[in-house]
């Protein structure tokens, strides 16, 4: 592994344990095992080396999103796939966890802008999706950005944010039923 690679991997490893605002260079350094000043010679400084860091993981999820995606699937299918995919990997992937609690609990402005960069990669990637979707006449001629936008934020409140207010959480199932029963069938031609 190179040496720019390993910083990466420290940075990963640091921003994932102790999140952007407590990281340093300092630490990231002794995590990779190079001097302070080799990070420099890559980054110029910590948001520069977060910012890396955060757009391999948007390709990652975009990657993830894109493998459950099946060409003989309905738009609806490959939409509540996708999407569940990317959520999934909101929770369980350990930088973007972490960055969605530090938002939430000391609202750290670099991680902010960085959740919004990430929304707009979601929107941006659905958005393109849907837009197939039209072409091919599936799908009725729609805003797609919006239609984009609400499927995240729908899907979210159900699965994140129903579990707050409710005593029992939504499955997959009901969430795909009550978004196919709504979103999804306006949009049907």
């Amino acid at each position: 592994m190179d040496r720019k690679q390993e910083i990466i991997t420290a940075a990963t490893r640091s921003f994932s344990l102790f999140g952007y605002k407590a990281t340093t260079m300092d630490q990231i350094a002794k995590i990779a095992n190079v001097g302070k000043g080799t990070i420099y010679t890559f980054f110029e400084n910590k948001e520069v080396l977060f910012q890396e860091i955060v757009l391999r993981m948007i390709a990652e999820m975009k990657q993830e999103a894109t493998n459950v995606i099946k060409e003989d699937r309905t738009f609806q299918e490959n939409a509540h796939l996708a999407l569940m995919k990317m959520l999934e990997f909101r929770e369980t992937h350990q930088l973007f966890a972490k960055i969605v609690d530090e938002e939430k609990d000391l609202r750290t402005p670099t991680v902010q802008q960085v959740l919004k960069q990430v929304e707009y990669a979601i929107v941006s990637f659905v958005k393109v999706k849907i837009d197939k979707y039209i072409e091919k006449g599936e799908i009725r001629q729609v805003n797609s950005e919006l239609v984009a936008y609400l499927l995240l934020k729908a899907y979210l409140a159900f699965v994140n944010d129903w579990n707050i207010t409710h005593d029992q959480s939504l499955s997959e199932e009901e969430i795909s039923h009550i978004i196919q029963d709504t979103i999804f069938r306006s949009l049907l031609i």
